[in-house]
């Protein structure tokens, strides 16, 4: 085995032309944290962003017992965790990311901590139906502050996410999609194939609409309506100077799908 496939920790690849997978495969140590993973995931984050033929990433987990244990304490003991973080993405090389496109977490097993944190950093969650959801810092005198209780707070209702993050106690997958903190909930071995499922049917729309639309929806929350519908008229500026913004309604009147040119 070479020096590079021994010390691969996240890998990359395409499930098909318009899909990117990102697996974190560090599973002898449930996929936390270290300096190794957070590099990789940040130039991996970095190549499926500026692929223009890639409309949706995958994200998942080597690991059925969990999708990601947080940060390596190993090397938090060590050197304070300080190599846990990229200038770009922040905690791991992800949750504080640039992205454009839409992400989807596979989950599986344990979802907790720094693996609940990459999840909330995701725009969609399919999860298996034993997964377990939670943030459990409190418990260890911690705050999840790598967008946990941030996110988690725009994510489900006011009072059950304070009760998450106060409690750090976990929620099981079906109590996790009942409160909508995610979007599909199948057994174990579905879990991939429904989230390529969903990763082609957004892939399928015109990938500029897709990325202008989630730009928008990713800051409402944070915006009054009259500046939120401004940022939505910009965005459809932006549209109507692209091929594809003529591609869709010439190919609706013709009864035959559309051939998107992401420009």
């Amino acid at each position: 085995m070479s020096q590079a496939a021994a010390t691969e920790v996240v890998r990359y690849a395409m499930v098909d032309d318009h899909v990117a997978l990102i697996t974190l495969d560090r599973p002898e140590k449930r996929n936390a944290v270290n300096a190794a993973l957070a590099n990789q995931m940040d130039a991996c984050v970095k190549r499926a962003e500026a692929d223009p033929d890639v409309r949706a990433v995958i994200l998942t987990s080597s690991n059925d017992a969990a999708f990601c244990a947080g940060a390596d304490l190993a090397e938090v003991a060590a050197n304070g965790g300080q190599n846990l973080y990229t200038p770009d993405g922040g905690f791991g090389g992800f949750v504080s990311a640039p992205r454009r496109k839409a992400w989807i977490a596979a989950a599986k097993g344990a979802v907790l901590a720094g693996g609940m944190e990459f999840c909330l950093a995701c725009d969609m969650i399919v999860a298996a139906d034993d997964s377990r959801f939670g943030l459990p810092e409190v418990k260890r005198s911690l705050v999840a502050a790598e967008g946990g209780v941030t996110r988690l707070m725009k994510a489900i209702p006011r009072a059950l996410a304070l009760e998450l993050i106060a409690t750090g106690d976990p929620i099981d997958a079906r109590r996790a999609y009942e409160i909508g903190l995610v979007n599909r909930v199948v057994p174990r071995e579905q879990v991939l194939e429904t989230a390529v499922a969903l990763a082609r049917a957004i892939a399928a729309n015109a990938p500029l609409a897709v990325c202008e639309a989630l730009g928008v929806a990713r800051e409402a929350s944070i915006l009054s309506d009259a500046d939120a519908r401004q940022r939505a008229n910009a965005a459809m500026d932006r549209l109507r100077g692209t091929e594809d913004f003529q591609e869709g309604p010439r190919a609706f009147l013709e009864k035959r799908p559309p051939v998107w040119q992401g420009g």
